[in-house]
């Protein structure tokens, strides 16, 4: 907000902020050539009948002298050109039309103009100064060029509700223009916010993996150094235990590469935090994670038409995570509903995942608290996995969580 200070009675100063004039737009433009135009319309209009000699506008004041209209119509078209810097210095402009205010009629429409401006743009304060010192000026003409058949306090009084009428008018144009500014800063604060939210689901789903692969490849390692250190204590082994020994190394540090290319990417576990925590079980443990939501009161429906031992581990670490993930949502969001998970796929085919249950018809009465950004980490990780996942409203109106991960023929 625009900050003020007084130097003096007749000055003032504005320190830069929210109200500084931006560029003036197109429809800017527009409205200023039509403020411009009525304001100028009416100064023309009026003191040319003025000066007809037998006036019907401005009839009240028909008894002002000829060189006054002349003065008038001057002050009018020059009240009129300012409104084109209305927007710059409005409460310059409006201070500095103060004195015409005091005998010109022709300048009214513009001097409303500034008033009104004046309070768009300008903070309370200010605009109650003005507002104030333009009744005042109101006064004095109401005095010096005074209506015929009314008195002066009535046409004194009018001027004054007409003055404060403008003002209130602006006040409620600026406090909406607030309000929309006020609530597109929160749009724009929330929409930063969610993203960053998704940033750090998606950096979390990564340090997880990375922990849970430090376990897998230290288990893998060790079998390797364990392999290796039985051929060299035994050299003279038969072949056929070198052969069976060598095949399990073999197959280890494929096996050890694999979950190695699966960790290439992943944000790595920052110094001084938390211990690394053990490896997601794989799918052989899907049964057990069904009867500990049957037990916890889920309808849960398993459906696994492969043999998990199978499946290879990273593929069943993150098959695992996504059920499991999947499960917890439906528990939270659709309480009381059946849930089908089914598991199936072939080598060179990849792992299909998918869990269905009936779309809620109302929210749960006591929510369970939770960040909104699971399925977030879950597509993540699936990624990282080199599958895809998916989530959203299915036709028969139900939840579908499907996912495919990869399975090397």
């Amino acid at each position: 907000m625009t900050e003020y200070r007084w130097l003096l009675p007749s000055m003032l100063v504005a320190a830069p902020g929210l109200d500084r004039p931006a560029r003036r737009s197109t429809r800017d433009w527009i409205i200023d050539s039509v403020c411009f135009a009525l304001a100028l319309g009416f100064a023309v209009i009026g003191s040319a009948d003025l000066l007809s000699g037998s006036p019907t506008l401005l009839i009240q004041w028909a008894h002002a002298p000829r060189w006054l209209v002349w003065l008038d119509l001057v002050a009018g078209v020059a009240a009129s050109v300012a409104l084109w810097w209305r927007r710059r210095w409005p409460v310059r402009i409006a201070l500095a039309l103060q004195p015409v205010v005091m005998f010109s009629v022709a300048s009214a429409v513009a001097v409303m103009i500034v008033m009104f401006t004046v309070a768009v743009h300008r903070r309370f304060g200010v605009t109650a100064a003005v507002a104030g010192i333009s009744i005042v000026s109101n006064a004095v003409f109401c005095v010096l060029r005074p209506e015929r058949e009314t008195p002066v306090w009535e046409s004194i009084a009018w001027s004054t509700v007409i003055v404060i009428i403008l003002t209130l008018w602006g006040m409620v144009v600026r406090s909406r223009r607030q309000l929309v500014v006020s609530l597109r800063d929160r749009a724009e604060r929330a929409e930063s916010e969610q993203q960053l939210r998704v940033a750090q689901a998606r950096s979390l789903e990564r340090t997880r993996i990375a922990r849970e692969m430090h376990d897998v490849l230290a288990h893998r390692i060790s079998l390797l150094s364990l392999h290796a250190g039985a051929l060299e204590i035994h050299p003279d082994a038969a072949p056929a235990e070198v052969a069976g020994a060598a095949g399990v190394i073999r197959a280890s540090a494929h096996q050890a590469l694999q979950d190695l290319r699966e960790v290439i990417g992943v944000l790595r576990t920052e110094p001084g935090g938390p211990d690394p925590e053990r490896p997601q079980p794989t799918l052989g443990e899907l049964v057990t994670l069904a009867g500990e939501s049957r037990a916890a009161g889920m309808k849960v429906a398993l459906d696994v038409a492969l043999e998990p031992g199978r499946v290879p581990d990273g593929a069943g670490r993150t098959a695992y995570r996504i059920v499991q993930e999947g499960l917890t949502n439906a528990r939270k969001h659709a309480p009381g509903t059946a849930v089908t998970v089914a598991v199936h796929g072939a080598p060179g085919d990849g792992l299909h995942i998918e869990i269905r249950n009936r779309w809620p018809v109302a929210g749960p009465a006591e929510p369970i608290p939770g960040t909104g950004t699971g399925l977030i980490g879950l597509a993540e990780r699936a990624s990282l996995a080199g599958g895809r996942l998916s989530h959203g409203r299915g036709g028969q109106n139900e939840f579908v969580l499907s996912a495919w991960l990869p399975w090397p023929a």
